[in-house]
């Protein structure tokens, strides 16, 4: 379970970074390209063996590591518009609660088990990502571009699905690189695009905490990835437990660095977290 709680950790650290943006005036898509370049480094770094860019080509992986590099930068986009439009707390819900699609592909593809404790655990997951995500003087309105959630929740879900599937166990490494390598390119055609049209230019100082965020971002989807293999655990405990931990925990950490509010719902949700992980890896276990 070690590579779920360095993935746990590394999402969580995601959530921090993002919050520093904010704080030193950081424009977070010029960040979010140098993330990916970033990232694409560190899954070069990691790769054992020869990289040829004809043999990726013509890998089973190439098409999902395209389609995965391009909704990567798009959901991103789509999860900002989602925060402005609806409100932080929708988009935080209707991320996370995506876990529903992951959990049902591998349940209905993928034959894993399924019972009555494993269905408590995962519905007690869905109520503490709502509880955890409703945050005080947060202007929720989901009525309001009600498109934006909906793509939001499918979106994240077939990116978790996606990631799971088209993965390589021998090129993990690689395959993570060529996703952000895509979605990098992505990213400097918007740049440019952005330059060109309304004179937005690159500003240096949104390298640093790029180049963080790039390494945490990597770290979460190569132990994502790594956890998914390990023997014994199924993908629709692994997202469950991965995606209702990394909500308690940032709320926690949203708490304890930045004073954050806590409500009482939001700690509700962290207790019944806790329930839900350990109905849905117990149930795994047995």
């Amino acid at each position: 379970m070690i590579y779920l709680l360095l993935s746990i950790l590394s999402s969580t650290a995601i959530f921090v970074i993002f919050k520093l943006f904010n704080k030193y005036n950081i424009n977070t898509l010029q960040a979010i390209v140098v993330n990916y370049f970033t990232a694409f480094t560190c899954g070069l770094l990691l790769n054992k063996g020869e990289i040829v860019p004809s043999e990726i080509l013509k890998t089973d992986w190439f098409i999902g590591a395209f389609i995965l590099g391009f909704l990567f930068i798009a959901i991103f986009n789509v999860m900002a518009l989602t925060a402005q439009k609806n409100g932080l707390s929708v988009a935080s819900v209707a991320s996370k609660m995506s876990v529903v699609i992951p959990v049902a592909f591998g349940i209905y593809v993928f034959k894993e088990s399924i019972g009555a404790q494993k269905i408590i655990g995962i519905l007690l997951a869905l109520i503490a990502v709502y509880l955890t995500s409703i945050k005080p003087k947060d202007d929720a309105v989901l009525t309001k571009s009600l498109h934006l959630p909906i793509l939001l929740f499918f979106g994240s879900g077939i990116i978790d699905t996606s990631i799971n599937y088209f993965a390589p166990d021998d090129k993990i490494p690689l395959f993570s690189a060529t996703i952000f390598a895509i979605a990098a390119v992505i990213g400097v055609l918007t740049l440019s695009f952005k330059a060109i049209v309304k004179k937005s230019y690159f500003k240096l100082k949104a390298i640093p905490l790029g180049i963080a965020l790039g390494i945490v971002n990597y770290c979460s989807i190569h132990f994502i990835l790594l956890a998914l293999r390990i023997d014994h655990f199924e993908s629709s405990t692994i997202f469950t437990v991965n995606n209702v931990a990394i909500v308690a925990l940032t709320t926690l950490v949203g708490l304890m660095l930045f004073r954050e509010q806590i409500s009482k719902q939001n700690w509700i949700g962290i207790i019944v977290a806790m329930i839900s992980i350990l109905l849905v890896t117990l149930r795994n276990g047995n």
